[in-house]
């Protein structure tokens, strides 16, 4: 019988000093690194017209929209990799992680949807620069928003288009789908 894998925490300090020549990207929560999948065809066009969408907005705001390669610190040894977040606040000094999103979306697959609906949901709406969290289904037209206004608001669309706070604008709920195919569906 093989050695048990021990289980090794790490710093915040050690986490981005590895990851920064990891092969595989991984992110941390309350320690532990945790190894990220690919993801599927669906997925990644969506994530594209969603950056294709957000840009201008965000441009027009003065603020930055990152896509997936940046992390988002959210606690003394957590990081994440939203699909992706826009910043409106001045960068922190370490230049591999943000710390203050005013909106963050996660495209949700099969994988992922339960830690982004629990526990990345409360984790992001802690944060308090931030005003919205998308989720955006890879399997069907929904779109779900997040939103802090003295209580938590939530708001499903499958159609028309999606209020989002911060960057003043809103999300055409058809155009998220151009051009992709959801489980049989044709967009």
């Amino acid at each position: 019988m093989g050695e048990p894998a021990r289980l090794r925490r790490l710093t915040a300090e050690e986490y981005l000093r590895e990851e920064a020549t990891s092969p595989v990207k991984r992110e941390l929560v309350e320690g532990v690194p945790y190894a990220m999948a690919g993801a599927g065809r669906a997925h990644n066009l969506i994530v594209s017209n969603l950056h294709y969408l957000l840009y201008p907005l965000a441009r027009r705001k003065g603020c930055r929209l990152y896509v997936a390669d940046m992390k988002l610190k959210v606690g003394e040894a957590t990081f994440y990799y939203p699909d992706l977040m826009a910043v409106c606040a001045p960068p922190p000094k370490d230049p591999l992680y943000e710390e203050a999103p005013c909106l963050v979306v996660e495209v949700l697959s099969p994988a992922t949807e339960g830690v982004d609906r629990r526990e990345k949901l409360w984790r992001y709406l802690s944060l308090p620069s931030l005003e919205g969290y998308l989720l955006v289904s890879a399997r069907e037209r929904r779109v779900e928003l997040y939103r802090k206004e003295g209580d938590i608001l939530h708001q499903v669309a499958e159609e028309g288009e999606v209020p989002l706070p911060c960057l003043e604008g809103s999300l055409p709920v058809a155009e998220v789908y151009a051009g992709v195919e959801l489980e049989g569906q044709e967009a």
